[in-house]
């Protein structure tokens, strides 16, 4: 099977991002970014999704935190949809329930080359330390957008907000790694339109 990877750079007046990304990896994460955050739930995903990344990004966060944040959801998108290349044989579909002390979340993903993002849930706290949580819908609208998929997120319960967010992005790095599994018995793409490109 041809290695299914990419690597993204993404360069403007604002961000300076670099991705390289490995569908199947071991879970293993280098990190450095201007949002520490950020690279604590791309590492939780990262490693419970069992995807290898290098993720390097800088940005205007003198500012704030909003256009790293929004442009390593672009860049990352566009790293996973290159990674997957045709799709052929993948499960397209995948599904993760994820607890994390008070919270559960759960996310489910379509790789249909229909980008759309349903994010339903609440974050008690407008901030965890400097971050502002509004940006993680930011985050998985881009993502969604530029991986072309389908990507639905339902926060159950949680009250802490830390503990939420973390929640999403563990089944975030799950659900996607079930959709991106080869399935033997799948001949093609799993699509009676014979594409999902």
């Amino acid at each position: 099977m041809a290695k299914r990877e990419a690597r993204i750079e993404r360069k403007t007046n604002e961000t300076n991002i670099a991705i390289s990304f490995n569908i199947d990896g071991t879970g293993q994460a280098k990190l450095d970014t201007d949002v520490p955050f950020m690279s604590h739930m791309l590492d939780l995903f990262t490693k419970h999704g069992l995807f290898d990344a290098e993720i390097v990004a800088k940005g205007d966060t003198e500012i704030d935190d909003h256009h790293t944040t929004e442009d390593i959801g672009i860049v990352l998108g566009e790293a996973i949809k290159q990674a997957l290349g045709d799709k052929k044989g993948i499960k397209r579909y995948g599904n993760a329930f994820v607890p994390m002390d008070d919270a559960l979340a759960q996310v489910v993903v379509d790789l249909s080359n229909r980008p759309h993002l349903e994010l339903r849930g609440e974050f008690p706290a407008q901030k965890v330390g400097t971050f502002d949580t509004e940006l993680v819908h930011e985050f998985l609208w881009k993502l969604a957008l530029e991986a072309r998929m389908n990507l639905h997120v339902i926060v159950h319960y949680g009250h802490n907000t830390h503990h939420i967010i973390e929640a999403i992005f563990k089944a975030l790095g799950r659900a996607l790694d079930d959709a991106t599994q080869i399935d033997p018995r799948v001949t093609g793409v799993p699509s009676t339109k014979g594409s999902l490109t």
